[in-house]
């Protein structure tokens, strides 16, 4: 996989915090605390698309129905125990 160099600003307390974040031995360096910021934020933003695509789903399954807590709690004793 092919790095590309980039220059970033931050202020004094961002590069405070980042450098605590070193010392206290999570990262070696800048960039990798900054590359972990970015595959973290690709996860989230993955989960969200997902949790989205479930609920577009949910939406348009169809009308709901009526749920019954205590019929459903019976169910799932009497199948699993």
């Amino acid at each position: 996989m092919g790095t590309v160099r980039k220059t970033i600003t931050v202020t004094d307390q961002q590069d405070g915090w980042i450098k605590a974040q070193i010392e206290a031995g999570h990262y070696t360096n800048d960039s990798e605390y900054i590359r972990d910021l970015i595959r973290r934020e690709q996860e989230r933003s993955a989960e969200i698309e997902s949790i989205r695509a479930a609920l577009k789903e949910g939406e348009s399954s169809g009308e709901p129905r009526p749920f019954n807590p205590d019929a459903f709690k019976r169910r799932m004793l009497k199948t699993h125990g």
